[in-house]
């Protein structure tokens, strides 16, 4: 067999889980996201309007300069701008979030299934990491000022702390349309129905007291 051939194989093997990793890639201009079937095709996860409808208030959101609520127990406030918010963003590989901190909030660790995410800090002072994957489980941090970027790899777990006396901002990009959030203690010790506490006593070697209390309060 030509090694040209077995070369191009071997590439096409390498490159197709990394092109399988992300949203597909779009086969038209514009699949605006609807929920009528009546007005299109099920396209990866959401009904396309047939293009010769798309207005421009399909590809438009406002708002992103309204601070977020940030009176809450964690002192965050994320405002999505993904494709349940502008229906346009409907197979484009991208969405995007405004992230609010009161002193000292905290956005807890996370992980976005579906996306990378890159951070620009708009106001303010945030420390932000990530932790790579086992068996090292390595901390990458820095501290971020306005202006400074920083990027938390698809599915990793990752944080973002405002250190300051006053409040942040930050935008967050993502590379999917749909990038999905996982916030690590909800998802343990908040799931419905509740994961069993000896599991969780046993994974986290914990008294089995100390974990039914952590079951017990509200998570966000």
């Amino acid at each position: 067999m030509d090694t040209h051939f077995i070369g191009a194989l071997i590439l096409l093997a390498l490159a197709t889980p990394i092109t399988f990793a992300y949203d597909p890639s779009p086969l038209q201009d514009t699949c605006v996201a609807v929920n009528d079937t009546k007005y299109g095709v099920f396209v990866n996860g959401k009904f396309c309007k047939d293009p010769k409808l798309a207005t421009a208030k399909d590809f438009f959101f406002e708002g992103l300069d309204i601070c977020g609520n940030t009176s809450n127990k964690l002192g965050v406030a994320v405002t999505p701008v993904t494709v349940n918010e502008l229906p346009g963003l409907n197979t484009l590989g991208i969405s995007l979030a405004r992230i609010d901190f009161a002193p000292y909030g905290l956005n807890p660790p996370h992980t976005h299934p579906r996306g990378t995410e890159i951070l620009v800090v708009l106001e303010g002072t945030l420390s932000v990491g990530f932790v790579t994957s086992n068996p090292d489980n390595r901390l990458i941090t820095k501290v971020l000022n306005k202006g400074d970027v920083f990027v938390f790899p698809i599915g990793l777990i990752h944080f973002q702390y405002n250190t300051g006396k006053t409040d942040a901002v930050a935008i967050g990009g993502l590379s999917s349309q749909n990038p999905g959030v996982i916030t690590i203690a909800n998802a343990v010790f908040g799931s419905n129905p509740s994961i069993s506490d000896y599991v969780l006593a046993k994974a986290f070697q914990l008294d089995k007291k100390v974990v039914d209390e952590l079951q017990a309060k509200s998570w966000m």
